[in-house]
This record gives structure tokens, sequence and C-alpha cells, in this order.
């Protein structure tokens, strides 16, 4: 099964033992105390992802996003999840996207760091269908 966190506010995937770092982070990341060599310059609106190196054990804490689909694998889910989430103009993960597939109550707190949701469901929904989830997410009130 793959996953998906958040690290410094980006998106971290996990996938068939390699790793993609999904936007830009948001704030400083301590690179080898979560597990990766530094991955240098990030420029997610020229690159949406990039394979990230291990440098140690895994320490990133959840919750993770369970995608258990054997067809969505390794780019292809770095390439999804940037769709999904990513805001286009400046590479950053949507905040209010993340919380909608996380929380079970949209008004509610954030499950507990070792929660594995299942999110089989969001590599499913059809792009075009996501889409207009998306936009009505995103829009500015």
């Amino acid at each position: 099964m793959s996953r998906a966190a958040r690290l410094a506010g980006a998106i971290l995937v996990e996938t068939d033992d390699e790793f993609f770092l999904v936007g830009n982070t948001k704030r400083p990341c301590d690179w080898p105390a979560a597990g990766f060599e530094p991955p240098g310059e990030l420029d997610a609106v020229a690159r949406p992802y990039v394979r990230l190196s291990r440098s140690g054990p895994l320490a990133v804490a959840g919750p993770w996003l369970g995608i258990a689909d054997p067809r969505l694998a390794g780019e292809e889910l770095a390439r999804r999840m940037a769709a999904r989430f990513l805001i286009e103009r400046n590479g950053s993960v949507s905040d209010r996207l993340w919380r909608l597939v996380i929380r079970a109550d949209p008004d509610g707190d954030d499950p507990p760091p070792e929660s594995i949701i299942d999110a089989r469901w969001l590599a499913e929904v059809p792009g075009h269908v996501w889409e207009i989830v998306r936009e009505k997410v995103l829009k500015c009130l």
C-alpha cells in the first residue's frame, strides 16, 4: 500500500520503497531528522514533485493517507497527488483540500498522528469530478 503525509507543508509520498516530495515546503525542514537527504532547491511550479533519497530511519508524523491501488504507484502517484492538491500559481499544497480529505467532519479536528486514513477513493475519483470539488473548495469566499 502506498501512503502520503505532510512534511514541512508539502506532501511526502511513499510508494514501492520510493519517496517523493510533492509541492513546495511552507516551513524549514530538518531533512536528516525526517530521514532524507536535502533535496536541493524546490520549485514546484516548474517541477511539482521531486524524488527524495533516504538517509536514515523515516521520522514523519501522520496522519497518513493510505492508497491501496496497485495501478497507482511510483511517479504516477506523485503526479496524481500534485494534480489533486497543488495550487498551480505557487506550487503550494492546499491546506483546505488536504483537510477535506483527512477529516471525517469538515468542522472537526485532524485525526491523531498515528492514523492511516483510507484514501483509496481519492485515486478513483475521475479528474474532471475532482476539478469541480477543487474549484469549489479553493474559491475565495
